[in-house]
């Protein structure tokens, strides 16, 4: 019975013990786009806080960023990180930005507009503080694509000191070297040059023969339309499990496959990412005329047409970029006539005032008298009229005299358009014809006066 006691004692003298020796806590827990700060404490007893970042690529939005060790355990991270994204890089005046993303690490190009030219850099990156580098701007002028520096090659162009949009260098590389990324590269608008300007690298045989036997590998090689990200670009050699990303170059969009290659034994895996242009569809609909296309992906043109009658207002001509159509939609507008002469004594119908646009019908006619030229002038497709404007004149016909003739009605020097007036022979005179004659338009009797011819007379 004693036995039994003293073992009671002796178990809650040791939970005693127990509850007063603190709990150790062991290494605080990796959370995903975190990494831990570096810390002083080595042994992580019960009350020790650690603290926790954001990883490189990656911006803090909400939570705490410490733990504590309470109870041999750490409590839980409630830090968030979100990927950093720089947003719109803004307006580029007489240009336009050219996104490869908006992530940390990406770029944003810039293009200008026909007849300008980039001052500058061609391109801003996306840091962490937001995009970084100084802003470029596009200033009117010739636009020309500077001499792009590409060390150990040979180019196709090296006496060539200028280049224009649609200019394009080839390059091949220096004995001993290999190309890393497109061959040809054209001057593109903004003198932006269309596929980066490649690298002349060290060929495989100098620079990973040693580097596979460590199992590491050298610099992965880049293919049309598809580059390094450039966080990549400036390294020379890789650890075996090392991986780099791929990006689609300005103008392409992924059409499937991986944009991850990793070094495995020496060896870079198989590149699978394609890359094709991107698509910008209908360049936009225009009322009194249309656009004629070379095609709709990047690259491609649009140029407005009008319709007869109509000129353009802006810019006839599109360019398929990587973020869609530059520019705006123009306008066809239709022809216009200036007031027509008003030294006329014809009256208008019609539109009274102006404008007088294409097709615009003018009729005219007379209070007093006939009209003389067109009744109805209308606006041609040149900006002029079809016609003068008409002019009313009074008609009048001289009297009707016929020798040995006369007529009933009053006698007058003039007779006006319509008048009809009957001729009669004075007695022993015939007429030649009829006798009844109307005042034409033109101010001649119709039919003609007749005459008055003497009868001869019977002999008894």
């Amino acid at each position: 019975m004693k036995t039994v006691g003293l073992n009671i004692v002796i178990l809650s003298f040791a939970l005693l013990v127990s509850a007063q020796v603190p709990r150790k806590c062991s290494a605080p827990p990796k959370y995903p786009h975190t990494r831990l700060v570096e810390t002083t404490v080595q042994k992580f007893i019960r009350g020790a806080k650690v603290y926790y970042d954001c990883a490189e690529d990656f911006t803090p939005f909400s939570g705490n960023r410490d733990v504590r060790c309470n109870g041999g355990k750490w409590t839980t991270l409630t830090l968030k990180c979100e990927k950093v994204s720089c947003g719109n890089a803004g307006d580029l005046p007489n240009g336009d930005f050219q996104y490869e993303g908006n992530s940390f690490g990406e770029k944003v190009n810039a293009v200008c507009n026909a007849g300008y030219t980039l001052k500058g850099p061609h391109y801003m990156i996306c840091k962490k503080s937001g995009w970084a580098g100084e802003v470029p701007s596009c200033e009117a002028g010739e636009t020309t694509c500077s001499t792009p520096a590409v060390n150990n090659s040979v180019s196709s162009a090296a006496d060539v000191s200028v280049y224009r949009v649609g200019d394009h260098m080839t390059f091949t590389c220096s004995q001993g070297f290999q190309l890393d990324g497109a061959q040809r590269i054209t001057c593109g608008p903004g003198g932006v040059w269309q596929h980066q300007p490649p690298r002349c690298l060290p060929s495989p045989d100098a620079t990973q023969s040693p580097i596979k036997e460590t199992g590491g590998c050298g610099v992965p090689v880049a293919t049309d339309n598809v580059n390094l990200a450039d966080k990549y670009i400036t390294k020379t050699s890789f650890k075996s499990g090392d991986r780099v990303l791929y990006v689609c170059d300005v103008g392409y969009t992924q059409a499937g496959g991986s944009r991850y290659r990793s070094c495995i034994k020496g060896m870079w895996t198989p590149l699978m990412l394609k890359c094709e242009r991107k698509l910008c569809g209908t360049a936009g609909e225009i009322i009194n005329g249309d656009f004629t296309y070379t095609g709709v992906e990047f690259g491609d043109q649009a140029t407005a047409v009008c319709n007869e009658g109509h000129i353009l207002v802006g810019r006839a001509t599109r360019n398929c970029l990587s973020k869609g159509w530059d520019g705006r939609v123009p306008a066809c507008e239709a022809v216009v006539c200036e007031e027509p002469s008003r030294v006329t004594n014809a009256e208008m119908q019609g539109p009274q005032e102006p404008p007088y646009t294409y097709r615009t019908v003018i009729s005219y006619h007379c209070r007093v008298g006939t009209l003389i030229g067109k009744g109805n002038i209308w606006c041609t497709k040149d900006g002029t009229w079809s016609d003068s404007p008409p002019e009313c004149k009074e008609i009048t016909c001289p009297s009707p005299n016929v020798p040995n003739g006369y007529w009933r009605k009053a006698q007058r020097e003039l007779y006006r358009e319509s008048d009809v007036v009957s001729i009669e022979c004075k007695r022993g005179y015939a007429k030649s014809s009829r006798g009844t004659v109307t005042c034409g338009h033109d101010g001649r009797w119709s039919p003609r006066l007749p005459k008055c011819i003497p009868q001869h007379r019977r002999r008894n």
